[in-house]
């Protein structure tokens, strides 16, 4: 009887040590998600005003249906493919800074990169996560040489990636040598954030504010005699 006992103190002890564990462990989670949400938007608003030189101001830009509009920030919004309008201080239209993700060499790459519709070039990237090698795939985002193709590379016929060194036209890649299934892992996750948004972004400026009306003319008045 007394090592059915014991067994029973046992598995209580262990029940409730798992219970406390758990509640821990939750309580911890409930605490941190706001502070990590936060330090994740952020770092977010920080890579849009990198990825699009100029910028001084941005606004989401949510995807409802296949057509788009100005985020309001309301918890429907949550799990809908946003993008990011910038402007600069004058008001004009810097570009769209889009994030986009991929299958990289050793996990999923989360980046952002900035799109001029005018000019129809992607003027920045950044990588916002990546499990890539050390040393050889973390050069997606430490290598200067291969950051600074992103900074006026054409979208037009499509985004190639090449040997280090053979870039010759304005929509190539220049690849990391010893990195270049990174690389073209980059590329690939463009010309896919390419393939889903661009077709969808308007021309001109309708996001902007619209004109006021014009105050109507006074009618003419008979002068008095």
């Amino acid at each position: 009887m007394s090592g059915e006992a014991s067994s029973a103190r046992m598995i209580a002890t262990l029940t409730v040590a798992g219970l406390a564990s758990g509640l821990l462990l939750v309580g911890v989670y409930e605490i941190t998600k706001p502070i990590i949400e936060a330090n994740n938007a952020a770092a977010l608003e920080r890579a849009v005003f990198q990825v699009l030189p100029g910028t001084t101001s941005m606004e989401p830009i949510v995807e409802r249906d296949g057509a788009l509009a100005i985020g309001s920030g309301s918890k429907d919004e949550e799990e809908l493919d946003t993008i990011y309008l910038g402007r600069d201080s004058a008001g004009t239209i810097t570009g769209y800074a889009i994030p986009w993700q991929g299958t990289g060499f050793q996990d999923v790459i989360k980046l952002i990169y900035g799109y001029h519709p005018a000019r129809g070039v992607v003027v920045g990237m950044e990588i916002l996560e990546s499990m890539e090698t050390p040393g050889l795939g973390d050069k997606i985002f430490k290598d200067a040489s291969f950051l600074a193709n992103f900074e006026a590379l054409a979208v037009e016929p499509t985004i190639v990636p090449v040997a280090n060194g053979a870039k010759t036209e304005p929509h190539q890649v220049d690849c990391i040598t010893g990195a270049t299934i990174s690389s073209k892992a980059v590329v690939k996750i463009i010309n896919g954030g390419n393939e889903h948004w661009l077709g969808l972004l308007p021309e001109g400026d309708p996001w902007g504010a619209r004109p006021e009306a014009p105050e109507p003319t006074p009618e003419p008045t008979e002068p008095t005699p």
